[in-house]
């Protein structure tokens, strides 16, 4: 049994605030995801070609390097914005900057998601609610929504498991997550290894909660379906 020497509320704090991280983060991509789905899906060019961006430059770019440029190039772009309008120096927040840099990756793959599940809804269940006379938001909000959130659930799951350790990237702006509070009790007792591991554990444990969330909204969302 490896022994924490009194740090565990210390690192527990850390792990407060990588919650906090990957919950907002989580909401931030659920909103650019929808967004991006629309644009993908729309009829006009313009907005298509803006999402095809937006998913190409998060795919292509790596997470640390968006953070890196995200944290150190938006403080340097406000600041010399300040500059010019009279402001004194303003310290860019490494939390807002972890979760707009966490929440713009993850909402290009959210964006995919919501896509995929939105095409997925049979084009018949559609027109039988017009045929029914429902209109286009009675139609979206009882059909299409239901329907393309059963699709979507497996890969928001998937992406949430992801977000939740691409959060371990917060700690190199100098947010005092769990990685950041590990490393930190690592150096003042020379035993980095417990520390991690715990970090690790703790990290295991948050991912095996959420499965058993999702597996609960895939059996609410699932209810009532045909299985073949």
């Amino acid at each position: 049994m490896f022994d924490l020497h009194g740090y565990l509320p210390f690192i527990l704090q850390g792990c407060a605030l990588t919650l906090a991280v990957a919950l907002l983060s989580l909401l931030l991509a659920v909103v650019l995801g929808l967004a991006g789905a629309a644009a993908g899906l729309s009829p006009w060019r313009c907005a298509r070609s803006v999402a095809a961006v937006y998913t190409t430059l998060i795919r292509g770019i790596p997470d640390l390097v968006l953070m890196m440029l995200i944290f150190f190039g938006g403080q340097m772009l406000i600041n010399r914005l300040g500059d010019r309008l009279g402001w004194g120096y303003v310290d860019v927040d490494p939390f807002a900057a972890g979760v707009l840099t966490i929440g713009f990756i993850f909402g290009a793959y959210m964006s995919e998601t919501f896509r995929g599940a939105i095409l997925a809804v049979p084009r018949g269940e559609i027109e039988a609610g017009q045929a029914f006379g429902m209109s286009s938001r009675q139609v979206f909000r009882h059909i299409t929504l239901p329907a393309s959130l059963r699709h979507a659930l497996p890969g928001l799951g998937n992406n949430w498991l992801v977000l939740v350790k691409t959060t371990a990237l917060v700690s190199v702006i100098g947010l005092q997550d769990m990685l950041y509070k590990a490393g930190q009790a690592g150096a003042a007792t020379r035993e980095p290894f417990s520390f991690y591991l715990a970090v690790a554990l703790l990290f295991l444990l948050i991912a095996s909660l959420s499965e058993l969330v999702l597996q609960r909204l895939a059996r609410r969302f699932g209810a009532g379906v045909r299985r073949s």
